[in-house]
């Protein structure tokens, strides 16, 4: 199968595009866009990958599902389209990377200059229907995403992988502890921020362990 994704991640993916489930959700979600309002625009499903190639991968923000509200998603997990209210999860993010960091809050939801430093900012779902929150679950995005964390996980050394909530840390449950930085707290979003997301000083940490590893930290605030 042809797939367009960013040469270095289809490198290391090609055999998964081979695979049956793979055939077959290529073909619910052709079917989806064809009859339904779907989200993130077709070009972005794969945003998180052009963004971020394989080998630059520095640090893993693990998601679920994108935005299902118009002009939010964009194929970044956490990341909104700048101009785009900030959602209250990423508002939570903003207040955590403050009190963590301090700096001025940015005004945009767009997190590319993230992702252009080394952070993947992966959903485990990378489409869904409008409206209509996990609506593309269970149809195989989870099993190539699976996929994606396992590679990295056992190609590439001391990546700081980010944790945020009982979905995230079940799904990043194989990453070996020794070989890699594995941050968990819970999710930022305001059901639950209070339970352990403020004060978990994520960015620090994981700055701390880049520069350990003799690694160019991250430039969180670099965000408009």
């Amino acid at each position: 199968m042809k797939v367009q994704i960013e040469t270095s991640w289809n490198e290391k993916l090609t055999a998964e595009f081979e695979k049956l489930y793979f055939i077959e959700l290529v073909s619910f979600v052709r079917r989806e866009y064809q009859n339904h309002t779907v989200y993130p625009r077709g070009g972005q499903i794969f945003n998180a990958f052009s963004q971020t190639p394989f080998s630059a991968v520095k640090v893993v923000i693990l998601g679920q599902d994108p935005y299902h509200g118009a002009g939010q998603a964009h194929g970044l997990s956490f990341s909104v389209p700048a101009g785009i209210s900030l959602p209250p999860s990423l508002q939570n993010i903003y207040r955590e990377l403050h009190d963590d960091l301090g700096g001025a809050s940015p005004k945009s939801g767009d997190l590319t200059p993230w992702a252009r430093q080394g952070v993947l900012l992966l959903n485990a779902t990378l489409t869904v229907q409008a409206q209509q929150a996990g609506s593309h679950q269970n149809r195989g995005w989870e099993l190539f995403t699976d996929a994606v964390i396992h590679s990295l996980a056992a190609e590439q050394d001391h990546i700081a992988f980010i944790l945020w909530g009982a979905y995230a840390q079940k799904k990043g449950a194989f990453i070996d502890k020794q070989r890699h930085l594995v941050l968990t707290s819970a999710h930022p979003s305001p059901f639950a921020a209070h339970r352990g997301f403020f004060g978990s000083k994520p960015f620090s940490q994981t700055n701390a362990y880049l520069v350990q590893q003799g690694k160019e930290p991250i430039d969180w605030l670099a965000l408009k």
